[in-house]
């Protein structure tokens, strides 16, 4: 995988929640920034696994933990979904 560096500038404060040992800063953003991918679409769960060298349901569980899930559905999503399976399984 190609990788390009950047520097960004974080205030001390927040670098100081970010990660408990300095060394763990650069992973720890990465990881936020590939679950905030995940969370807004822009990325599926196996890319995300992918990038954070995970399973892809090991990430589900880890994203899940982050209080992001796995399913976003809304109502009328989660009825299809449920109508498809039901057909599905009544042929």
């Amino acid at each position: 995988m190609e990788k390009e560096k950047i520097t960004i500038d974080i205030p001390t404060e927040i670098l100081a929640i970010v990660a408990k040992k300095r060394q763990d800063i650069p992973s720890k953003i990465f990881e936020y920034l590939i679950l905030e991918l995940y969370r807004l679409g822009e990325i599926s769960s196996g890319k995300a696994a992918q990038l954070l060298d995970m399973e892809r349901f090991e990430f589900v569980r880890f994203a899940s933990r982050m209080g992001i899930p796995f399913i976003d559905m809304d109502k009328e999503e989660l009825i299809e979904d449920y109508n498809h399976a039901y057909k599905a399984v009544k042929k």
